[in-house]
């Protein structure tokens, strides 16, 4: 990861000063490097981890990743990220939407060097990326099922991308194929999980722990699994809440009060353990890999996505 980050460094710069500090603001902010991480993780299944193919495939997925940050504070219209003042709160949209653009021509750049079959995955994912995150400014289709329609949103806004990060790190790595395809659908399982406790968190953290605005998907409307899960229950005690999450959380006070009933409410235990047992399903794929030090890696590495709280 040292490698890994030194690497990054160097990539977010540019021949110009400004761009390097606007596309440096995210990673200097810190954050846990997930996609990296997994990339380095799943390369230990394959019989070269170290090669330097491994290192770029983690700072592509890294890159992609950042990239879409720097959109999607623009589209939730946020002011914190990791703790620190978002690009578009310093610099406006115009430079944040543009500085993502950058991020991800560097990660396309990158990308070329490990093959034209990394091209075309890398592009797939970021079709699934980008129709994940359009799909979530839609309300689902007359006779969808809400919570249908979330997970799809999840699975392409956040699963897709570390799928394949997963994927890189087995195949770069010189894993079997086998194991790339079990890692890959690891992977997918796992993202997405990260995404649900990322949402879960949402309503549960407060911003010292994770260094986001609490409630922020909440306040711009948008559904989450605590949220659905509330509805689901169709529980007649919860008649305030459906009256505030049917209304303008924009006020400060009306969206405090909905932040505060659904942290007592019992959805948000139930979408803890649907996470559980997400994590539980991802390590079943991992049945391909013989018992040892990675296979325990990769499993912790589930669990902790599953209950952790930052």
């Amino acid at each position: 990861m040292v490698v890994v980050e030194e690497a990054l460094a160097g990539h977010v710069r540019s021949r110009a000063g400004f761009v390097s500090e606007t596309a440096g603001h995210l990673m200097a902010a810190g954050g846990k490097r997930f996609r990296p991480l997994l990339v380095l993780l799943a390369a230990e299944t394959g019989d070269h981890p170290d090669s330097d193919e491994v290192v770029t495939a983690a700072c592509v997925v890294e890159l992609t990743h950042l990239a879409s940050l720097y959109h999607d504070d623009v589209m939730d219209e946020a002011d914190l990220r990791r703790g620190a003042d978002t690009a578009h709160s310093i610099w406006g949209n115009h430079v944040a939407i543009l500085t993502g653009d950058f991020l991800f021509s560097k990660s396309s750049e990158l990308t070329a060097d490990l093959g034209a079959d990394a091209v075309r995955i890398q592009a797939q994912t970021f079709t699934r990326l980008v129709e994940g995150q359009i799909l979530e400014t839609v309300a689902p289709q007359p006779g969808e099922d809400p919570l249908a329609h979330y997970l799809e949103v999840v699975a392409g806004k956040t699963g897709s991308l570390i799928a394949t990060s997963a994927r890189y790190g087995a195949r770069f790595g010189g894993a079997s194929a086998e194991v790339e395809e079990a890692l890959t659908a690891y992977g997918e399982i796992v993202g997405s999980a990260f995404q649900l406790s990322d949402d879960i968190l949402d309503i549960a953290s407060d911003s010292g722990e994770s260094g986001k605005t609490p409630g922020t998907d909440l306040r711009e409307g948008v559904p989450t699994l605590p949220v659905l899960m509330a509805r689901a229950a169709n529980d007649p005690a919860d008649a305030r809440l459906m009256e505030l999450l049917d209304g303008d959380l924009a006020d400060d006070d009306r969206h405090a009060e909905a932040l505060d009933l659904l942290r007592k409410h019992p959805a948000l235990d139930e979408a803890r353990a649907y996470v559980v047992a997400q994590a539980a399903e991802a390590k079943a794929k991992l049945a391909v890999l013989p018992a040892g030090p990675v296979r325990d890696a990769l499993e912790a590495f589930a669990d902790v996505v599953a209950v952790r709280s930052a």
